[in-house]
């Protein structure tokens, strides 16, 4: 496919999923089993693309005013991507299978592109009903705050110390030009271009044998901020997948021991397998029943107890974008503490 043909796929997958309120996710695998022509970078291009429009989805609308998901494609190419009017009007230029040509309306729109009289919640891509609740929190910097969360996440690893260093684990990840994170000690950074496709790290040898672990970095700092030591006794209530618990067993030299355990034990379901690749041995996961507390004998015997209780899940609005627009203000109020 060519650029212009995947910026027009595109704008029907975001189509699809503004008009219907679905998943962005279920849109592209339909669209993907409708046009099997297609090949995976070109779906990987379209998925990045409509990933994008969602990110930026006001931002764009408001350079554009217009909210239809071609005015938001437009506005995110010029928001997001960079991209300049004529570079724009190449790949919209009514050839066949590219999006029509542009209006004047439009070029004049991209051209005049300005967020600086938007409000808050336009210049930060949030929902306009949260902004009271960010202001809250972050004051004048929340429109800032919320741009962050509204940029592609990069792909952060943390290097398994039980069984290696981050100079050996960035040799054994070298195709992939992994950089060391910004902040954490135990951090990987793998940079995605615009339109790449996640890289198959499940396939990758370091990670098969354990010396990596996909964890985002603000996720490594939580889990090096706890300060878990060596022959401590340590409980991690909200384990879930296990991520966390990985990170504390190796700041701890596999020395003390972790209870694992959620009151989901459907979350609990892929540590076992973590676990055992990462080489942890002082865990001990403590999977919840109906009929019995699965933490009731250890009473008083922590020395540390770690929580990364359950919440809106805004963190993950960089790899899931659509969230924040199906997000309502019941869900927020219920991860009030």
């Amino acid at each position: 496919m060519t650029p212009a043909a995947r910026l027009s796929a595109a704008i029907t997958v975001l189509a699809d999923i503004l008009e219907r309120r679905r998943p962005a996710a279920d849109a592209l695998k339909d669209w993907g089993l409708s046009h099997r022509f297609a090949g995976s970078g070109d779906r990987a291009a379209i998925a990045g693309l409509a990933y994008d429009a969602l990110r930026r989805k006001t931002s764009a609308a408001w350079i554009m005013g217009d909210d239809a998901p071609r005015a938001i494609m437009l506005g995110m190419l010029v928001r997001e991507r960079g991209l300049d009017v004529a570079t724009i009007a190449r790949l919209a230029d009514g050839s066949r299978f590219a999006p029509a040509p542009l209006t004047d309306a439009e070029r004049s729109a991209l051209e005049a592109a300005d967020l600086a009289t938007a409000p808050p919640h336009v210049a930060g891509d949030y929902p306009d009903w949260l902004d009271s609740d960010l202001a809250a929190v972050f004051g004048t910097e929340r429109a800032e705050e919320g741009a962050a969360l509204a940029s592609r996440a990069p792909l952060d690893l943390r290097v398994n110390t039980l069984k290696a260093d981050a100079e050996k684990t960035a040799a054994a990840l070298g195709a992939l030009h992994p950089q060391p994170a910004r902040w954490s000690p135990v951090g990987l950074r793998i940079a995605l271009d615009a339109d790449a496709r996640s890289p198959g790290l499940h396939a990758e040898p370091a990670f098969l044998k354990g010396l990596v672990e996909i964890q985002d970095e603000g996720s490594q700092l939580a889990a090096l901020f706890a300060d878990a030591k060596p022959g401590e006794q340590v409980m991690d209530l909200c384990a879930g997948a296990g991520g966390k618990t990985l990170a504390l067993a190796a700041a701890m030299g596999n020395r003390g021991q972790i209870y694992a355990t959620d009151t989901d034990k459907r979350r609990l379901a892929p540590i076992h397998d973590r676990l055992e690749r990462a080489g942890a041995r002082n865990v001990q996961v403590r999977t919840p029943r109906a009929d019995t507390d699965a933490i009731a004998d250890l009473a008083g015997r922590a020395d540390l107890v770690v929580v990364d209780a359950p919440c809106s899940g805004s963190g993950a609005w960089r790899r899931n974008p659509d969230a924040k627009w199906r997000m309502r203000p019941a869900l927020t109020a219920a991860s009030r503490p």
